[in-house]
Parts: structure tokens; C-alpha cells; sequence
């Protein structure tokens, strides 16, 4: 068998003029600065409105209601109202907003363009301990017959979101009712306003599969 022949062949050291070097150079370099831009952007703070107070659906939002608050949103600022804009002339709160929450730009509207309006229900049974505004309730209703009894009770209202809750207190210092407003829908209102004004039993069962 030949023998191989010859020395072998000696890896050349790369040159600054090799393109492969350059192009590797500058994905590095591309890396490098897409990672100092996210970190940077992430560091960087916004000032948005946060609520001072708790904000009732259909209520005006006025300078009064709003404080300005740094925090880090990165992307999602613009989902927020800014502090850095000036709040729209005639803008109404179309959802809840608690007291401390940011403010979603979505969270505002014109009050004609509502299509929830809250509800008074005074109720004897308290809710369950805890409850409070943003929960979702089913109002049940039973209607009075000519006999003044009452028929069977039906849902009326299913996952209704309560506007706002006072208890009331007796003489002697016990909760004797409870006045729950509840957000209701124009398509339902005329049955519940009918229900009401013809003296029908109400009750309000909290609803904890719903969704907030």
C-alpha cells in the first residue's frame, strides 16, 4: 500500500478581512445591544392615574379622582390611562374601578354610551362576609300573585356585579337589611323594575364561579 506523501495542510489564522469573522463580530455586537435595550426597557418607569378613591360606574372622572403613580409596565402602558394626558372632556368610569387600581384606558367612556346602570335591591338575608364591589351576584325574584302569595322564585339577574354595598343597622345595633346596587343590562331592566314596583321578593345569592 502507497504510503501517503507530503505534509499536511496547515490551518491558516483567521484575518480581520475574513467575512465569516466580521459577520460573527456583528451578531455578537446585534445581540449584545438587543439585550441592554430590553433590560433598559424594563427599567423604565411611567406614570399612569391610579384611583384615589373607588369609582362608581357612570361616575365623571375629574382631576380630583386620579393620582399619579411611576411604575414599570414596559409594553402594556398604553393599555392605562397617562399621566402625562389630559382626561377627556365629559368622560364617565363604565366599569368599577377600586380605590389604588390603575386605570385602563377601556375603563372609560361617554354616559350615553352606558349599557349598565346600577340598581338599588334592599335585601334581609346578608351576604356572606367578604362580599364587596366588583363581586358577582344572582337576583332571584318571586313575583306576587293576585292571592298575595308569591310564586315559585326565578333567576332574573344571573352574575350581576355589584355596584356598591350598605348595611343597614337596627336599633339595637344589628344588621337588619342590606342595600346592594347591582349593574344591571337595558334588556333586563324593564322586568326588574317591574318586579320591584309590584312588590316582588327579592334575593341575592353570591355567584363565586363567576368572573369578575
Amino acid at each position: 500500500m502507497a504510503q501517503p506523501t507530503g505534509e499536511a495542510p496547515r490551518l491558516r489564522k483567521p484575518s480581520w478581512k475574513d467575512p465569516r469573522l466580521l459577520i460573527g463580530l456583528l451578531l455578537v455586537l446585534a445581540s449584545t445591544a438587543g439585550v441592554v435595550a430590553l433590560l433598559d426597557s424594563q427599567n423604565t418607569t411611567t406614570e399612569v392615574y391610579s384611583a384615589r378613591q373607588d369609582l362608581a360606574v357612570g361616575s365623571p372622572l375629574t382631576p380630583d379622582d386620579v393620582v399619579p403613580v411611576p411604575v414599570r409596565l414596559g409594553d402594556a402602558a398604553g393599555s392605562y390611562l397617562s399621566a402625562g394626558e389630559q382626561i377627556p372632556d365629559g368622560a364617565v368610569v363604565t366599569r368599577i374601578v377600586s380605590e389604588g387600581e390603575l386605570i385602563p384606558s377601556a375603563s372609560l367612556g361617554r354616559s350615553d354610551a352606558l349599557d349598565r346602570k346600577p340598581v338599588g335591591l334592599t335585601i334581609e338575608d346578608p351576604l356572606p362576609s367578604g362580599t364587596s364591589t366588583g363581586d358577582r351576584v344572582d337576583v332571584w325574584v318571586s313575583l306576587r300573585t293576585d292571592t298575595n302569595s308569591y310564586e315559585e322564585p326565578r333567576l332574573l339577574l344571573e352574575a350581576a356585579e355589584v355596584a356598591e354595598l350598605t348595611v343597614g343597622e337596627s336599633a339595637l345595633g344589628a344588621s337588619s337589611s342590606t342595600l346592594v346596587q347591582v349593574l344591571v343590562g337595558d334588556e333586563a331592566m324593564p322586568d326588574l323594575l317591574d318586579a320591584l314596583s309590584n312588590d316582588a321578593r327579592i334575593a341575592v345569592v353570591l355567584n363565586l364561579g363567576a368572573g369578575s
